[in-house]
């Protein structure tokens, strides 16, 4: 029986995958490499190194911090391996992965399909950013694929999702959409932040490109800002040039923090899945909440599918508390483990009011008309003990009116 990495488990691939047996030095962690610049020996060491630059194969021999360094590279491998994709490419933040992935995949006179159910910043991108140069976007409900058919013109390029959304969770068929999408020959991109390669990798079903926000539960810490972008080896090339030409590059210090974090992401994971599907149960049952999100509920509208594609429901759970937008605050206000801020994914159980958070600048009318609930909560749960969590959930809103 072969023992490589392709054969290891999910929390092997996350301590091993990616690094050398002997690193410099003897050390037992990938070192951390920070100079910007990097010298050659002689003349025919830089012809060879650009010789097998032409032929994709520099592995973590760098020129310039820009095009790549040996800390960096060796978290694309562990990420590659985790996603099972042939290739990954790390950026300055989740957003930065989004934008190079759509510019390189884009261009003038272009149209996108993306989903409504989506994060804040993507979609104004999307809609505000990309019309500039020519390209035209339209926004479908989430998961309906007839309304993918629907929106199907001659020059669409690029649909693009999150798997699962936010804030409602909402998941798509993947295989369906795949194969919908590769008769049409449009490339898909699927955001799979919330769900880790833990609970999916949706490259297995024909997907051709995914990105994370690596600042959250691939970190995991709540202190690092990067991206990754993960699919074949040819589709990534193309969007490597395009990074290096953007400069969104990530940060070597914020990679060193990656891998550690990354050495801990099936541990955290496993243990945020099981903490959020407790709690999401817990508040399905209470009088003073009007509804909960969470794929694993039997009520949530994607439930089938949660069931076909997720190994578990991640470790975000969204609900709407009775009383509207000041009992929804009131609620907030009155939790003592949860810390009131944005992002999700690290140690620490995070708790926000959506339309403050992210829709502040919207009137109650508008935040509507795009979906947001004034009472709508998210909480992204972190590891703490769940009775704990639920404790204190309990008396906050035992509190309100």
């Amino acid at each position: 029986m072969s023992n490589t990495p392709s054969d290891w488990g999910y929390s092997t691939r996350s301590v091993h995958a990616g690094e050398e047996r002997q690193k410099a030095y003897k050390a037992l962690v990938e070192p951390l490499v920070t100079t910007a610049t990097y010298v050659f020996e002689n003349t025919q060491e830089l012809i060879e190194f650009k010789e097998a630059q032409l032929w994709g194969m520099q592995g973590k021999r760098a020129e310039y911090a820009r095009y790549g360094m040996p800390t960096i590279a060796a978290c694309e491998q562990r990420l590659a391996a985790l996603e099972n994709a042939q290739d990954a490419i790390l950026t300055a933040s989740g957003m930065s992965a989004t934008m190079i992935s759509l510019m390189a995949l884009l261009g003038q006179d272009t149209h996108l399909i993306m989903t409504d159910d989506s994060y804040r910043r993507t979609r104004l991108f999307c809609q505000n950013f990309l019309p500039k140069f020519g390209v035209t976007v339209s926004v479908i409900p989430t998961g309906d694929l007839h309304a993918l058919a629907n929106a199907i013109q001659p020059n669409t390029r690029v649909y693009f999702t999150e798997f699962p959304t936010n804030p409602y969770l909402r998941l798509t068929d993947l295989s369906a959409l795949a194969e919908f999408a590769k008769q049409k020959g449009v490339k898909t991109i699927i955001d799979s932040t919330f769900a880790t390669p833990v609970n999916i990798r949706p490259l297995a079903y024909g997907i051709d490109l995914v990105v994370h926000s690596a600042t959250k539960y691939l970190a995991g810490h709540n202190d690092v800002l990067a991206g990754v972008i993960l699919g074949n080896s040819d589709l990534l090339a193309s969007i490597r040039q395009v990074l290096w030409s953007f400069g969104a590059v990530a940060d070597a210090r914020g990679v060193y923090e990656l891998l550690r974090g990354l050495k801990t992401l099936s541990l955290r994971v496993e243990r945020q899945n099981e903490n959020a599907l407790t709690l999401a149960r817990f508040l399905a049952n209470h009088p003073k909440i009007e509804q909960v999100w969470y794929p694993l509920l039997e009520n949530h509208p994607d439930y089938l599918l949660a069931q076909r594609y997720l190994h578990g429901g991640g470790g975000v759970v969204s609900f709407a508390v009775k009383g509207g937008l000041e009992s929804a605050s009131q609620f907030i206000d009155r939790v003592k483990i949860p810390f009131i801020a944005a992002s999700l994914g690290g140690l620490e159980s995070l708790i926000e009011q959506h339309v403050l958070m992210s829709y502040f600048d919207l009137s109650p009318e508008e935040r509507t008309a795009q979906g947001m609930r004034e009472n709508l909560v998210r909480m992204a749960v972190g590891i703490e003990d769940v009775q704990d969590l639920i404790a204190d959930l309990d008396q906050a809103l035992a509190g309100l009116a």
